[in-house]
């Protein structure tokens, strides 16, 4: 576990562009139209497997495997997705994502654009074979990308629970949401196979909206960042440490958010993915051994043994549920301050304890998790890099009505007591230096020192593909 420290002035972001008139629109900059005609496809023929495996581009590299569609395009009798009399433009919009793919840090060649425009222009004639083939080699090329940007780019997230790591949809699912979107071309500008902020920061770095280098290097770096972040439909928590604010998610949209407190440059609240599993109300707070000196006994030595109790401390034997208490006065303190002497304390559930009323679990090797915290004046400041690396929650009961759907009572529970989730609820702990911020990017200064490794990655690449060429 981490402990709560002195506190030190954070940081607050340091720059807003404005401007970004609809974060989606910018993904049509990148889509060159086809064709000015739109395309009216003949009714199409059923499609076998072996037509679907024909339709792969020959242009694709042999590192793209033909895609099994079969049973997609079965479903639906043969009918076209792409190129029905519904889609709109959304053949051109994925064809435009395809070939910006290098925003995405992928390889457009790996998609056979060329061919597919080649394939999309032929289907405005009156033959059905053309609209077919045409319409498997989008969907083909569509699944392909998804499943490359659907994979962790390696940004330092710890996935605590491996069901949470990014994987990519299969191709029935992913194309079944498609045709299932209420509007196909919309759900193409978007991205709607990927969370909303990455389709946004995607929008602002297609259409040029940075005002300079270093941010246009930002929005690439937190582009990979968002890359692991979830397109689930279902309930989630998100914490963006770099921004200190905590949002709830429904239904692939932040319906709740708060402010938090997050671990000191010191001590960084690490980036990772878990499940919160139970609640445990009334909870002791372990101070770690190693910040036994300076968070209690400094102050041992300043004020007395008398500052034990009024803290609520106590000197144990071990972390398990029924310890030894120690006599505090067998404890050399000065030695504890100078860190010769180790020793093991926790603080009692109530008023003075640091981690409040409550925490919500998720069992890592960090020893991080979320908590309520009785210092109610940090979160008034408009920075918050204070903790030794846990998340501290503006308003823990919030949270926690949400999480259970109900009052957590800890009034009449007892101490440590667990409140288990009848369905654990995943937790996303990341850094997002670059946010959408109502239409405009927000950016945070990096705190913890992450940007700039990945930037220096992203030079070294763009100067290796340079002498590449």
């Amino acid at each position: 576990m981490k402990s709560l420290r002195n506190a030190r002035a954070g940081l607050v972001p340091v720059r807003v562009m404005k401007g970004m008139s609809g974060a989606v629109a910018a993904l049509t900059i990148a889509a060159a139209p086809l064709s000015s005609a739109s395309a009216t496809p003949a009714a199409a023929a059923p499609l076998s497997a072996a037509a679907v495996t024909a339709a792969r581009p020959s242009s694709a590299p042999a590192s793209v495997a033909p895609l099994n569609i079969y049973d997609f395009y079965r479903t639906r009798a043969g009918a076209p997705l792409w190129l029905s009399s519904t889609a709109g433009d959304s053949a051109q919009q994925l064809i435009g994502l395809l070939k910006s793919a290098d925003l995405d840090g992928l390889n457009p060649d790996r998609y056979g654009v060329a061919a597919l425009e080649t394939a999309v222009a032929d289907s405005h004639s009156a033959d059905p074979k053309a609209v077919q083939r045409a319409d498997v080699m989008l969907s083909q090329a569509f699944v392909a990308y998804v499943d490359d940007l659907r994979q962790d780019p390696g940004v330092g997230v710890t996935y605590v629970d491996a069901p949470l790591r990014p994987a990519p949809p299969s191709a029935m699912t992913l194309l079944s949401e498609a045709a299932s979107a209420a509007s196909l071309a919309d759900y193409v500008r978007s991205m709607g196979w990927m969370h909303p902020i990455y389709g946004q920061l995607r929008a602002a770095l297609a259409a040029h909206r940075y005002a300079d280098d270093h941010e246009r290097g930002m929005l690439q770096v937190n582009l990979e960042r968002a890359r692991v972040l979830p397109a689930t439909k279902q309930k989630y928590v998100l914490v963006n440490a770099a921004q200190q604010r905590l949002y709830m998610y429904d239904r692939g949209q932040p319906v709740d958010s708060m402010v938090v407190v997050v671990g000191k440059p010191k001590w960084p609240t690490p980036m990772l993915t878990a499940y919160i599993r139970f609640a445990a109300l009334n909870p002791y707070w372990y101070v770690p051994p190693d910040l036994a000196g300076e968070d209690v006994g400094q102050f041992v030595v300043k004020q007395g043994l008398g500052y034990l109790d009024k803290m609520g401390y106590e000197v144990v034997s071990d972390w398990n549920d029924n310890p030894t208490i120690i006599d505090p006065k067998t404890i050399d303190w000065k030695g504890v301050v100078a860190g010769k002497v180790n020793v093991l304390i926790r603080q009692k559930p109530g008023p003075q304890n640091f981690m409040g009323r409550m925490k919500f679990m998720f069992p890592n090797q960090f020893g991080v998790y979320l908590h309520d915290n009785p210092r109610r004046d940090l979160f008034l400041q408009s920075v918050r890099y204070y903790s030794g690396g846990c998340v501290r929650l503006e308003d823990a009961s919030r949270l926690g009505r949400w999480l259970f759907g109900r009052d957590l009572d800890w009034q009449s529970a007892g101490v440590e007591q667990p409140v288990m989730l009848a369905q654990p609820v995943p937790v996303y702990i990341t850094y997002m230096t670059a946010m959408p911020d109502n239409g405009a990017i927000a950016y945070y200064k990096d705190v913890y020192g992450r940007d700039g490794p990945q930037l220096a990655t992203q030079s070294a690449n763009g100067a290796a593909a340079a002498v590449g060429h």
